[in-house]
């Protein structure tokens, strides 16, 4: 196995020793960083996640939209700040915060990278029903393999770490656009969001894919993001179908070249009409 030497941001090298067939060899490795981000809105603190230290003005985007509802000119700015402890993300809104958000301390508790709703104390934050999205393109089953295809070649920090989430926009042809990695599905999900706002990309425009389950929260996000169609290339979770009919999103599980499994809004994934983008 090749040494890894090329610096691969959000990656960091360690030793290790490498057990084959009895023989020990001693080498260098690259693993994933995972560290803590501690997120602020406007000077009060809010939560602290565990991520990937990369695209993290995109990803305190996608965080103001997703979970907080605050988007467009309403977030006046992000600011990232490296600090020796972690990341400090800071979040300036032009309106202030929801009361609970800014002043119910006991709410926000550490989140893991894996756990989207960490340090949520109400039922009622848990379980948000996202506004319906709108029509969007006709897709066919071409551009999810199109895309599926791309993806594979657009992950460098999972390539070197095996260790990491993507989620990836692609145009309704299935030409690949944005690609956004982190240790956790749900921030590269908000990091992808975040991207796309800053690059003013229309979410009705095309889809968007994730190399993790289809969960609950993973179908909010894409629902409050505007995305019509959210193709996963493992299982959804129950919930998830029942929140994905419920706002309109077409949800596509197993993901695999030449097939996959529809759960809500068949209707537009057609093999028969190609899309008016194409």
């Amino acid at each position: 196995m090749a040494m890894p030497t090329d610096r691969i941001e959000g990656a960091a090298k360690r030793g290790v020793v490498e057990v084959i067939g009895g023989q020990r060899t001693p080498r260098q490795d690259l693993l994933a960083e995972e560290v803590p981000l501690a997120i602020h809105g406007n000077g009060e603190p809010l939560a602290v996640m565990m991520v990937s230290p990369c695209d993290l003005e995109d990803f305190g985007h996608g965080f103001a939209l997703t979970e907080l509802g605050i988007g467009g000119d309403d977030l006046l700015s992000v600011d990232v700040q490296a600090l020796l402890e972690g990341i400090r993300l800071d979040l300036a809104t032009r309106h202030p915060l929801p009361t609970r958000a800014a002043t119910d301390q006991q709410r926000w508790l550490p989140g893991r990278s894996g756990c989207g709703i960490c340090g949520n104390r109400h039922l009622e934050d848990v379980v948000r029903r996202p506004e319906a999205v709108g029509q969007g393109r006709r897709i066919t089953p071409a551009a999810l393999d199109i895309a599926l295809a791309a993806l594979e070649q657009r992950q460098p920090l999972n390539a070197a770490t095996g260790a990491i989430h993507a989620a990836a926009w692609a145009r309704a042809d299935g030409t690949l656009v944005l690609v956004r990695e982190d240790v956790g599905r749900h921030n590269a999900l908000d990091k992808l969001i975040g991207a796309m706002r800053r690059q003013r990309i229309d979410a009705g425009s095309g889809f968007v894919l994730v190399t993790s389950r289809a969960s609950y929260e993973m179908v909010a996000k894409a629902a409050r993001a505007g995305m019509p169609l959210l193709a996963a290339i493992s299982a959804p979770t129950a919930l998830a179908v029942d929140l994905a009919a419920g706002c309109g999103v077409t949800l596509v599980g197993f993901l695999r070249r030449g097939r996959h499994v529809v759960y809500s809004h068949p209707q537009r994934l057609d093999a028969r009409q190609a899309s008016s983008d194409q």
